[in-house]
């Protein structure tokens, strides 16, 4: 296409909303009647509330009550741990956006886009972003739940006939927040991932999920899924009468002004500027060209942005483009839904994370006593993470075109100067924080793979 964007076809057993709109629940309503919007909070049971965190208080998105960053939040010395992963290309590239209080506090490339074809990366390169595309698809839904045309109790089954469960009954169970807080009740995470990997059509693998095994009825369990998530991408065609790509790009990327963001592949390789994905050899880094498999999946894995974009999009999901995304909307999209302590095991997260939850295309973090709304993303070759602070209104996204976890310690390093944390030794390079040192972390080299393999998978799984 011309303007290099996916042009969607018609989703099949797909039929527009012939039903009204389904009643809530008591308590759905009584928060219905708390915020000013018909974006309500997705129906719970009580059981379901992980009880260390609480929904955030829509009030910050108003900026009300906003804590200031701790004394040495200093920016210049983030951008210089940026420069200095890249350097003798310990990464090939990577690029990072700050915002606080309604202001872009820095959004700049470091490194390369390909280390074959060098050429710097920008404000303005592309990276796949991956699952960092979930709350594009949450935010998405939200805003037909504001016009009236969803609610976020409505049932999957009206808007997708052909959706089935193994369980008898159960589908009909499945409302759109149970797709978008990973609550299907699916035994197993990322559920027929490995087909998609395959290179099977989205359609083909969506009707399998009729029989794969259940753990909990809908809206009761966790599990994280790429498929299953996707199918809310054909409820808001269902519903709206546009494909999803084209909402997005309508109701989100442009009016927000991120107008060097797409959807799919051919989204990305026709950016003028993009970061190739790369991947370990004996010999260092190799670029290879971008898998097609996820982006089969746009709800779960399908935006490409530059650094520039996310700065645009951490302002708007930090309460600043109220044009677009209201203060109410923001508070339900961030406010916890499901319990998920397996986030706590690992990394950063083991030390700093006292709770965790996952909202809708959200995670959220009790980060030593400070509410963070959190995303990470990984696709064969691209990484990124983002955060939002709301009671600092603060922001950060870091992306990355390699597999590397290096610029992973970066994110932590920032969110213990903004809440005033002693540092942590999270990343390998030597930058002087005054008393504090950021020094290895007894970390180890990372493996060498043999020519033309990858270190890890193409999963679009939060990591």
């Amino acid at each position: 296409m011309k303007d290099g964007r996916v042009r969607p076809t018609r989703p099949r057993g797909i039929r527009p909303l012939t039903t009204g709109s389904l009643s809530m629940g008591s308590l759905a309503l009584l928060l219905a009647m708390a915020l000013p919007s018909t974006a309500q909070t997705p129906t719970l049971s009580p059981s379901a509330l992980p009880p260390p965190t609480q929904p955030l208080p829509y009030r910050v998105y108003a900026n009300a009550g906003v804590q200031p960053v701790a004394p040495g939040f200093d920016v210049a010395r983030f951008e210089a741990l940026a420069e200095q992963l890249v350097q003798g290309q310990r990464i090939p590239g990577m690029a990072m956006a700050i915002v606080h209080n309604g202001r872009v506090l820095s959004a700049r490339g470091y490194g390369v886009t390909d280390v074959v074809r060098p050429q710097p990366v920008d404000s303005h390169t592309v990276f796949r972003l991956a699952s960092l595309s979930k709350a594009f698809a949450g935010t998405m839904t939200g805003l037909l739940v504001n016009d009236g045309s969803l609610r976020w109790d409505s049932k999957v089954s009206d808007y997708v006939p052909g959706f089935q469960l193994a369980e008898p009954g159960y589908a009909d169970q499945v409302t759109v927040a149970d797709l978008l807080s990973h609550r299907v009740g699916l035994k197993a995470h990322n559920a027929y991932d490995r087909d998609i990997e395959g290179n099977a059509e989205y359609y083909q693998v969506a009707q399998k999920l009729g029989a794969a095994p259940l753990t909990c009825p809908p809206g009761q369990c966790y599990a994280y899924q790429n498929v299953a998530f996707s199918l809310v991408g054909d409820v808001v065609f269902a519903a709206s009468g546009t494909f999803y790509e084209q909402a997005v790009q309508r109701r989100l990327l442009e009016p927000l002004g991120m107008n060097d963001a797409s959807l799919g592949l051919a989204g990305i390789e026709s950016s003028p500027r993009w970061a190739r994905p790369h991947v370990r050899s004996r010999n260092g880094w190799v670029s290879v060209s971008p898998k097609p498999t996820y982006y089969r999946l746009p709800p779960a894995a399908g935006v490409n942005a530059s650094i520039s974009d996310m700065a645009q999009w951490l302002l708007a999901q930090t309460g600043h483009r109220p044009d677009v995304l209201s203060a109410p909307l923001l508070a339900t999209l961030h406010a916890p839904v499901v319990s998920t302590p397996g986030e706590m095991r690992s990394g950063w997260r083991r030390d700093r994370v006292h709770a965790a939850s996952y909202a809708l295309g959200w995670r959220v973090f009790d980060y030593a006593g400070e509410q963070v709304v959190f995303h990470a993303g990984a696709v064969q070759g691209y990484r990124g993470l983002t955060a939002v602070l709301p009671d600092r209104d603060l922001g950060i996204a870091i992306l990355w075109n390699s597999e590397s976890s290096l610029p992973s310690g970066l994110l932590p390093t920032i969110i213990d100067r903004a809440v005033g944390l002693p540092a942590q030794r999270w990343l390998d390079v030597d930058t002087d924080f005054g008393a504090d040192n950021l020094m290895a972390d007894g970390a180890t080299p990372e493996p060498v793979q043999p020519q033309g393999t990858s270190s890890s998978s193409s999963v679009a799984s939060p990591h």
